[in-house]
């Protein structure tokens, strides 16, 4: 019983999941402004490689981001579209959330020890969120994080400053650890030292068993989208009408 799994929050990233977690196949596309060009050869590659009939889908996964509004709503319209025309629900899970639990995993983090996602908001921001872990490894073999601060939108010096504060927190072995992930610290590794070997970008196959063990436990899985601030474009004011007399 299949799941699919699609993120347009930066990249294209699409996988396909069994039931209990294990990636089936996964493709990915970093044409950044070909959104919806490069997604349907993506979910067509990944469905042929696993030799999957897309009615054999049991639930589609849609990232929300937060991300530009355009990028992203190639694939939350794609994930509703395809789940209502199989019929089956479709499940959304923050892109960052995905990096967060990725980030435990490549980094070997350990319960207390937490993480600081920042994906690239444009505009010389970051978009951003802060997380505790809670577990190394969860149902569906996901590790367990949960949000302590955002997820918002903000200069990457602004963040580094709100977050780490001043200097001396605790340090030495056995002391929590806070690492940075993410394409925005990527980008502004001035102001948010990206850690070694830190996650990019988010991974659909993440996002999948995310999905699955949070539909586990009986959460809501909503597909709005986190765009975090207003659209470039937007409907004029109406004009007033010129007084009479």
């Amino acid at each position: 019983m299949p799941v699919l799994a699609i993120d347009t929050s930066a990249a294209v990233t699409v996988a396909l999941v069994s039931e209990n977690g294990g990636r089936l196949a996964a493709r990915s596309s970093d044409e950044r402004r070909r959104h919806a060009e490069s997604l349907a050869p993506l979910i067509t590659q990944v469905l042929d490689h696993a030799g999957i009939e897309r009615t054999a889908l049991t639930a589609v996964v849609a990232g929300t981001g937060p991300a530009p509004f355009t990028g992203l709503r190639v694939g939350l319209v794609t994930a509703r579209t395809l789940a209502l025309a199989l019929g089956v629900p479709v499940l959304g899970v923050p892109s960052i959330d995905a990096l967060a639990a990725q980030a435990v995993s490549d980094l070997g983090l350990d319960p207390g020890d937490e993480v600081l996602v920042a994906s690239d908001a444009r505009r010389k921001e970051v978009y951003w969120a802060r997380y505790r872990v809670v577990a190394h490894e969860g149902p569906h073999g996901v590790p367990v994080v949960e949000t302590v601060a955002g997820p918002d939108v903000g200069r990457p010096a602004a963040v580094a400053a709100a977050q780490f504060g001043a200097p001396g927190s605790p340090s030495g072995p056995g002391a929590p650890r806070t690492v940075v992930v993410g394409e925005g610290a990527a980008l502004y590794a001035d102001a948010l030292p990206l850690d070694e070997d830190a996650p990019i970008l988010p991974d659909a196959t993440v996002l999948a068993r995310l999905a699955l063990a949070r539909r586990g436990a009986g959460a809501d899985l909503p597909t709005e989208p986190l765009y975090l601030r207003r659209p470039d474009v937007q409907e004029p004011a109406a004009r007033k009408s010129p007084a009479l007399g």
